[in-house]
């Protein structure tokens, strides 16, 4: 009997899945458990997932949540949902939501093969020329690039004429590194010889990289004029990177357009028919039609 009564007076344990999987917020009577709500921040887009990472912003996206939730239930209340004008909004966003979600699926099954893989490198393949490359800066009034301590503010023309005679004292035989680091007014650079590193075309303003990528290996350019002063270049090497280095690369930005292909396919298919008499217009004057909201 002492032990019955002992037994009985003991609290039953609470149930695992309850102590494990605890309600973290509730509105009104609909409560959701933590499992619940990282699911539902797991369905979110990768940017907005990102963006939850923290306890803080976890927290803010709840309390967001809870208004909403509070909102909807008293919309449930006032029975909005029946309303012919909401069904209608309430069908288009079930629609969309479903249409990304497809297109989303679509991406991950299109998969471009190695010969279009190939084929898109060797149409680009300029893109992905590499240089490495050192410069001396004269700046000029107006320059985005600070004066030197020390150094006056030169006009364009007193800027050429520095520029030309730093050029004839490479040209005789200085050294350009040890010219970088005296006169070059780009002094990140110039304390590093004049070296810019390794880099692809578009890094740089449009005129310096067009002369980087164009002008002999090894030579000293011709005063280069941009928008930060007068530029001397010298080219130490150029190359391209090689296919395997961008496969993955390019594997991601073909991967939109096959699934936008795929996507059209299945738009073509279903029979598409708008009335003319009250659209208008051809197919020839109708822009063509947008992808659901969230696609590439």
């Amino acid at each position: 009997m002492l032990c019955g009564a002992v037994w009985a007076q003991t609290p039953a344990p609470a149930p695992p899945d309850q102590a494990e999987d605890p309600v973290v917020f509730a509105v009104g009577g609909e409560k959701m458990t933590r499992s619940d709500f990282e699911a539902l921040i797991a369905a979110m887009p990768d940017k907005a997932r990102a963006e939850l990472a923290s306890p803080q912003a976890k927290r803010r996206f709840a309390e967001n949540l809870s208004e909403i939730k509070a909102l909807a239930q008293e919309a449930r209340r006032r029975k909005i949902s029946e309303r012919p004008d909401v069904k209608k909004q309430l069908q288009l966003t079930e629609e969309n939501l479903l249409a990304n979600s497809l297109f989303q699926d679509l991406l991950k099954e299109s998969q471009p093969s190695e010969e279009e893989v190939r084929g898109y490198y060797e149409e680009h393949k300029s893109e992905y020329e590499t240089a490495k490359a050192r410069h001396i800066l004269i700046r000029f009034q107006g320059s985005r690039v600070p004066i030197r301590e020390g150094q006056p503010d030169r006009t364009e023309e007193e800027a050429l004429a520095q520029t030309e005679a730093i050029r004839k004292r490479l040209l005789a035989g200085e050294d350009f590194a040890e010219v970088a680091k005296a006169e070059s007014d780009d002094t990140g650079s110039g304390a590093e010889g004049g070296s810019l590193g390794e880099f692809g075309r578009g890094r740089m303003v449009p005129v310096f990289d067009q002369a980087v990528f164009t002008q002999p290996v090894g030579e000293i350019s011709e005063p280069v004029k941009s928008p930060f002063g007068y530029h001397l270049i010298l080219v130490d090497e150029r190359g391209t990177k090689p296919f395997e280095e961008m496969r993955e690369e390019i594997e991601q930005r073909q991967k939109p357009a096959k699934a936008r292909a795929t996507a059209e396919e299945i738009r073509k298919k279903a029979a598409v028919v708008l009335n003319e008499d009250y659209f208008g217009g051809s197919a020839e004057e109708t822009p063509p039609p947008q992808p659901p909201a969230g696609q590439p």
